[in-house]
């Protein structure tokens, strides 16, 4: 706890199974935050997660928290059809807004957010929380500071045909509601812009947080027995050269992680499920010292870590530490440009991206 300072009053939207396994038990243990109030149209849900961790307040209708003075910030845990227009109406009501990934499901929806954040002077963030995940951070780091030139990086980000074995044994019992508000069409119905919004999201957040803005990508997709496998090609604006490899799901154990050669050293580093919390392991080795280093990286709640660094923007004044809305924007681009590479079997341009992921 912050001994003495005030703490961020935060309201969540949404009681679904991202807030039961993530965000709500993040607000409860945050050194800097609260769970202040909660927000769903399900009774039922509402009252039982009420009940179990405890908000000052719980609401059933998303303008009365916002009305509500005492909530400075608002996390967005909903479907990702309602993100963009659910952080709209909070950035409004002049709420600072986390909002979960991916931003929006359209580049034109995403870009329209833009002008609304930058109205309301609020701080907003999207919630990429890998990048509040030690390992990685510690690269980011090396390649700051005493890498050098980036020469190439490789990314992979497989989910597994095992992770639901994986996930069941760790995450709490998730409650869920026939109530619960759903979009008019089931995410699910088209598994290739559903494994996309949801993986391809984190896959290019974390190269460009590496290797900075993407200026194009030259896709292929290969779907074979229930597997949907891309390979994209990425033209970086520093000129790295880059490949990411998203393959929902492997055969195998969750296989994520990542490859860069610098001009003065070299990093490799495995990820792991982010439901087990665990901090990817980061070999990064040095010309200089002709040494081998890897961060321990003991506190891996990426999600708790995020909240954390989102309140100390706020609260302190400083830099924002995650992704911003330009951040989110450019994934959505991102995305996008992927899918049309895919169907043009062409390489497209960021700038010329349209239209849904």
């Amino acid at each position: 706890m912050n001994e003495g300072k005030p703490l961020l009053k935060v309201g969540i939207l949404g009681c679904g199974p991202i807030s039961q396994a993530g965000h709500f038990e993040s607000a409860v243990k945050a050194r800097n935050a609260e769970l202040y109030a909660i927000c769903d149209v399900a009774e039922d849900l509402r009252a039982r997660m009420a009940a179990t961790h405890a908000p000052k307040k719980a609401f059933s209708d998303y303008d009365a928290m916002l009305a509500d003075p005492d909530v400075d910030a608002v996390i967005i845990a909903t479907a990702d059809a309602f993100h963009v227009a659910a952080a709209a109406r909070a950035l409004e009501a002049g709420k600072h807004v986390l909002c979960e990934k991916p931003l929006g499901m359209t580049v034109e929806e995403a870009d329209g957010l833009r002008p609304v954040v930058e109205k309301s002077g609020k701080v907003f963030q999207v919630g990429h929380m890998k990048r509040y995940d030690a390992g990685l951070q510690s690269a980011k780091s090396f390649i700051d500071t005493e890498m050098g030139e980036m020469l190439a990086l490789k990314a992979w980000y497989c989910d597994s045909t095992h992770r639901y074995a994986v996930t069941d044994a760790v995450q709490p019992y998730m409650i869920r509601s026939a109530n619960a508000k759903k979009p008019s069409r089931n995410p699910k119905a088209d598994l290739e812009q559903y494994f996309m919004l949801a993986h391809g999201s984190h896959l290019l957040d974390t190269a460009r947080y590496f290797a900075g803005p993407i200026l194009a990508v030259d896709a292929r997709l290969r779907q074979r027995f229930g597997a949907y496998s891309w390979f994209i090609d990425v033209e970086f604006e520093n000129g790295t050269m880059g490949h990411l490899d998203l393959t929902v799901a492997v055969r195998m154990d969750w296989h994520e992680g990542f490859q860069i050669y610098g001009e003065y050293g070299s990093i490799l580093g495995k990820t792991y499920n982010p439901w087990l919390f665990k901090s990817s392991e980061v070999d990064i080795f040095s010309e200089k010292t002709g040494a081998t280093s890897r961060v321990l990286g003991a506190d891996g709640h990426f999600y708790r870590r995020q909240l954390e660094g989102f309140a100390d923007t706020i609260l302190d004044g400083g830099p924002l530490t995650g992704a911003g809305i330009e951040d989110g924007i450019a994934s959505v681009r991102g995305m996008a440009a992927v899918m049309q590479s895919v169907r043009a079997k062409a390489p497209v341009k960021l700038v010329d991206a349209h239209g849904s992921v």
